[in-house]
């Protein structure tokens, strides 16, 4: 049983190192490389090569169907007529909030996931054609765009459908009321369709997971997901705490002191810290 714990503890631990090596750059970093490692956590013994190799088939049959002399315009077209209407890649309506819909090698053999995952997929193909490919993390439904000699294409990845500004608009209205700040209210649409960059896109990953586990009270596998939010975002505090809550939940106290106190030490204004600091009084019992 030791021997067992020991060898649970190592693999976690080697697979967040791998993780960290990916995501330890102050720049840019593999995207789809990474965004494929977090499906680890489910499945330690998947070869992220394979998972590398099966986006790489799909590239060498599309760059099949895309003509040298091809302009921008008909790289997307054709791009998009091969991801959604030849392999089939769509949202998983019967299941939006399954934990698989995150996992780059579950989206890549299902077709099935949710906009981020997919985005991830349509994103490395899109930008290998050498278009000018970025994901925009809208409020409520992640979004891709592409820079033609048009203009700006918008699309919403589950389907490739090309948004109009009163379309995205309308998306946004319901996010602008919970806002509620002028300021926001106020925000200029254009500045919602800023690139997100590969940390960014990442984390938001990394947090519809952890929602999902939060909800459901699957604290081992929530403290996976926090365990590489923090890798990913060292001076994320509130992740810290979030795992030191988690922590309590398992009997792990001395992790959970670790972190809710290193919560309180650099927040001590915050409007939870009376909480939490009662939780880490009763961790003293």
């Amino acid at each position: 049983m030791i021997f067992l714990i020991i060898s649970i503890h190592w693999i976690v631990k080697n697979l967040l190192s791998y993780f960290k090596s990916l995501v330890g750059t102050e720049g840019e970093f593999p995207l789809l490389e990474a965004a494929a490692s977090i499906a680890q956590d489910e499945e330690p013994q998947l070869d992220i090569q394979d998972v590398l190799a099966t986006c790489d088939a799909l590239l060498v049959r599309l760059k099949r169907r895309v003509k040298s002399e091809a302009d921008s315009m008909r790289k997307l077209s054709v791009l998009n007529q091969f991801f959604y209407n030849d392999l089939g890649f769509s949202g998983n309506a019967n299941n939006f909030y399954a934990p698989e819909n995150s996992y780059v090698n579950e989206v890549l053999q299902s077709r099935r996931g949710i906009p981020i995952s997919i985005a991830v997929i349509w994103l490395e193909l899109a930008q290998a054609l050498g278009l000018k490919a970025e994901g925009v993390s809208f409020p409520g439904h992640f979004l891709v765009k592409v820079t033609l000699p048009e203009g700006l294409v918008v699309l919403d990845p589950l389907t490739g459908e090309s948004l109009g500004l009163d379309n995205l608009a309308e998306r946004l209205a319901p996010f602008r009321s919970i806002l509620g700040d002028s300021s926001d209210i106020d925000t200029p649409l254009g500045l919602f369709l800023q690139p997100a960059q590969p940390r960014e896109i990442l984390s938001r990953m990394l947090r519809n997971l952890k929602e999902i586990f939060s909800s459901q009270e699957d604290w081992t596998r929530l403290i996976g997901v926090l365990d590489r939010l923090i890798v990913l975002n060292p001076l994320s505090l509130d992740e810290k705490r979030d795992r030191g809550l988690a922590f309590i939940e398992l009997g792990q106290v001395q992790e959970a002191r670790d972190d809710l106190l290193q919560y309180v030490m650099a927040r001590p204004d915050a409007s939870d810290v009376p909480e939490i600091q009662k939780r880490l009084a009763s961790l003293q019992n």
